[in-house]
């Protein structure tokens, strides 16, 4: 067995002060279903801002149970106080995979529900958005989602593209003014070959096990945003280059796959920056990010 490779300094620091700030409570929830985890949390903006542009925010963590909106919500709150108005989207994740022994180990999403709910989540957002916040205006609504979170906001605007016979189909492009992915998970075969995240891609497909490879490969069709071009919707990807989680090779992958198809898309790549710093508050990284949002909402 090859010996686990040492912690990585920088990506421990950015790490750390990525998840060093308090979580900052929502100012209303709201279910989008019956499960615990189908909910979305609303943040006004802080100030007083007539027809704020909504972000719709899809959280990160491998697709696993373990990390959950909770630590998105110090980057949903920096948004909320630079004049948008956020949705915070909570889904079902993985559990644990059964191990010899007993026991378990972090399972990355769980097939289909994950995308169930993120269909659903988006689905019902108009009418929560006017309930729960009555400032946001809908027709500036920018996507986004960091790691697995950029994964689905990539998927969720790409809906359109699926087969009508897949369940998560829809009939029209979800009325958006673009998607910024952090770096996302966004091109499955470049992140397979690199074993992004410990197997998570894998996992998400049901891809372990007996039957594995056959289920997982009748399944990623319908799951890679790579396979889903082109959306026709504005996309801007957003990179650090020192990313050691989600190596850069995997949005260039996807950028690549988007040439190809005739939809060029905007790639920002951020020099000395790894993976956390885009959600971070503290981190000059996170106010590119939301001016990148702003280049879409405005």
């Amino acid at each position: 067995m090859q010996d686990p490779l040492p912690p990585n300094p920088q990506d421990a620091a950015e790490a750390a002060s990525a998840f060093s700030h308090p979580h900052v409570p929502p100012d209303t929830t709201a279910p989008y279903g019956p499960h615990p985890d189908q909910v979305i949390d609303f943040y006004a903006p802080r100030h007083d801002t007539p027809a704020a542009p909504l972000v719709v925010a899809l959280h990160g963590g491998a697709w696993r149970e373990r990390y959950d909106r909770g630590h998105l919500t110090p980057f949903v709150d920096f948004l909320a106080r630079r004049g948008f108005a956020v949705a915070n989207v909570e889904y079902r994740r993985g559990g644990l995979l059964p191990r010899q022994g007993g026991g378990g180990t972090p399972a990355a999403g769980r097939w289909p529900d994950t995308f169930d709910d993120v269909a659903a989540a988006l689905d019902a957002l108009p009418a929560l958005v006017r309930t729960h916040l009555p400032t946001a205006d809908p027709r500036r609504t920018v996507l986004t989602g960091h790691s697995a979170g950029g994964h689905l906001a990539l998927w969720a605007a790409a809906r359109h593209v699926l087969p009508p016979t897949s369940p998560w189909h829809a009939p029209a492009p979800v009325p958006l003014r673009g998607v910024v992915a952090l770096a996302p998970i966004a091109d499955f075969a470049t992140a397979l070959a690199l074993d992004v995240c410990d197997g998570a891609v894998l996992q998400l497909l049901g891809g372990e096990g007996p039957g594995g490879e056959a289920r997982a490969e009748a399944r990623v069709a319908g799951a890679d945003p790579a396979a889903l071009l082109p959306t026709g919707i504005a996309t801007t990807l957003v990179q650090g280059r020192d990313d050691v989680v989600v190596p850069m090779a995997v949005a260039e992958a996807y950028a690549d796959a988007a040439a190809r198809a005739g939809e060029p898309v905007g790639f920002t790549v951020l020099d000395g920056v790894g993976h956390f710093p885009l959600i971070d508050p503290a981190a000059d990284a996170c106010a590119v990010v939301a001016e990148e949002i702003a280049q879409l909402a405005y």
